[in-house]
């Protein structure tokens, strides 16, 4: 499969990478948990049918350390015991914030509310944050076809390794 479009290869869209990218290193440089990170990468990206993402995001979760058994399990955290309860409010809130248009209020408030139990002001700044960062990736990646399979985890480095 080859891609529709390279974006970054375009000035306008390498622009927009730029500060995306900056945007996933202000996520990364946060206090918020790598684990979670790792799988709120992963189910928005599952949510949007990123391939790209999904593989980018599941081999760098396992490199950092996470279990075959969780992330085969993010698809389906609400039937499973392996994730905290912090880790259950942050998939919960990813899930409610990419769905939005399938929802008529959006975010409801007891999700909010149990996300904001578990994660203090900065770390729910950077929580919302990583959330819209993965959604705009998955789209760029989405609609402009970019393939999977071929990631090395760590091949980008820094920032980048939010990216897709």
């Amino acid at each position: 499969m080859d891609a529709r479009f390279d974006h970054r290869g375009n000035p306008v869209g390498s622009k927009v990478t730029k500060y995306l990218l900056s945007a996933s290193k202000a996520v990364w440089d946060s206090t918020l948990p790598t684990a979670t990170r790792h799988l709120v990468e992963i189910r928005v990206s599952q949510i949007n049918g990123c391939a790209r993402c999904i593989d980018m995001h599941t081999k760098d979760a396992e490199h950092a350390g996470e279990t075959s058994v969780r992330l085969n399990l993010v698809a389906a955290w609400r039937e499973a015991t392996v994730f905290t309860d912090a880790e259950r409010a942050a998939l919960d809130l990813a899930e409610q914030g990419t769905r939005i248009a399938d929802a008529a209020g959006g975010v409801d408030d007891e999700v909010w509310a149990h996300a904001a139990k578990h994660f203090d002001e900065d770390q729910l700044a950077a929580l919302l944050s990583l959330i819209a960062v993965m959604n705009a990736w998955n789209r760029l990646n989405v609609i402009t076809l970019q393939p999977a399979g071929d990631y090395r985890p760590g091949q980008w480095s820094g920032a980048a390794v939010t990216t897709a």
